[in-house]
């Protein structure tokens, strides 16, 4: 079975991989032009212009359909990028993934079940800062009541496939400050930023696509702070923004794999320093010291959801399944 490879990798191996592990069964638009980039010489010596960070499939694909790639077979997708190839490699170099999906809160929300509130959130990538509102959306996990904030059903509805001993909570926690840094932060008021959000969804995934929108209009409505810069660099100084009377939880999704590895451990140094909580969802060889439960049933695709370094849970990285794990 192939597996993912990083991104010094040819860029036609970078691009099989995506294919046959990333895409394949969530996306077949992108697993045919996946395919389709590494069997074309052509389009690998046009990728291959951009820095490798910035050849990555999901970039790429996201550039060309952000300035109005064809969604279908790969040919045609083929001639659009070869035509439109200066106007993309300058999107691509510009912009950066960072896709925003508002259903990972249901992956929040059991972890954060269990501290005690007031909590002040601080989401290390947070983008547009869809995830600082998990008690603004509404919940169904399987075999559980809806779960709706104290106002009322949400517009946003998220389903997830809960098993094992899910703490789901009777009531959603009591967020009183919400805060982000990001190193591109985007704003759901602007249109363009939006719309790159919007690129950055699987062409297939039309329920994402109007979460994403439905989110953004109760983010835009009450706009939290998000600050530019490094995770690293501006952790302890946002950190220190937090109100003294609240709970401090500091959570990220998928973003320390866009560290190198001395930066991942640096940056889980000094969260553990931080006083608070500290809620991690990431691939499950990403974060530096935390014993991985292969022990339960997972997915390969599954990412480790960890409460202050201790596994807690399996989980899909855009939040449709989480299976809890008991204590060892």
């Amino acid at each position: 079975m192939r597996t993912s490879v990083d991104s010094d990798a040819p860029t036609p191996e970078r691009y099989l991989a995506f294919a046959d592990v990333e895409a394949r069964g969530l996306s077949a638009v992108y697993e045919s032009w996946a395919h389709g980039v590494a069997g074309d010489p052509v389009t690998v010596a046009l990728i291959d212009e951009l820095p490798s960070a910035k050849r990555q499939p999901n970039l790429v694909f996201s550039a060309a359909r952000y300035l109005g790639a064809p969604t279908g077979p790969y040919l045609a997708f083929r001639d659009w990028l070869q035509a439109h190839w200066v106007d993309v490699r300058a999107t691509a170099l510009t912009h950066a993934t960072q896709t925003n999906e508002a259903a990972r809160c249901a992956l929040h929300v059991p972890a954060l079940a269990g501290i005690e509130g007031p909590i002040a959130l601080l989401e290390v990538g947070a983008s547009a800062g869809l995830c600082l509102y998990p008690d603004r959306y509404s919940y169904r996990y399987s075999g559980h009541p809806q779960l709706d904030p104290a106002s009322g059903a949400s517009p946003v509805v998220i389903d997830c496939t809960a098993s094992g001993p899910v703490p789901v909570p009777g009531r959603l926690p009591d967020i009183v400050w919400r805060s982000g840094i990001d190193l591109n932060p985007l704003d759901a008021r602007r249109d363009d930023h939006l719309a790159w959000l919007d690129a950055l969804v699987w062409p297939e995934h039309d329920d994402r696509r109007g979460r994403l929108h439905a989110a953004a209009a109760i983010v835009a409505s009450d706009p939290p702070f998000i600050v530019a810069g490094d995770l690293n660099a501006r952790l302890l100084e946002v950190a220190g923004l937090a109100p003294s009377e609240s709970t401090l939880v500091v959570f990220h999704t998928a973003v320390l794999a866009y560290l190198d590895g001395p930066g991942r451990s640096r940056f889980v140094r000094l969260v553990r320093e931080l006083p608070g909580h500290w809620l991690s969802v990431e691939a499950r060889s990403i974060v530096p010291g935390i014993d991985v439960r292969d022990d339960v049933e997972n997915d390969s695709t599954d990412f480790v959801l960890a409460l202050d370094g201790e596994q807690r849970a399996w989980a899909h990285p855009h939040g449709r399944t989480i299976r809890w794990v008991p204590n060892p």
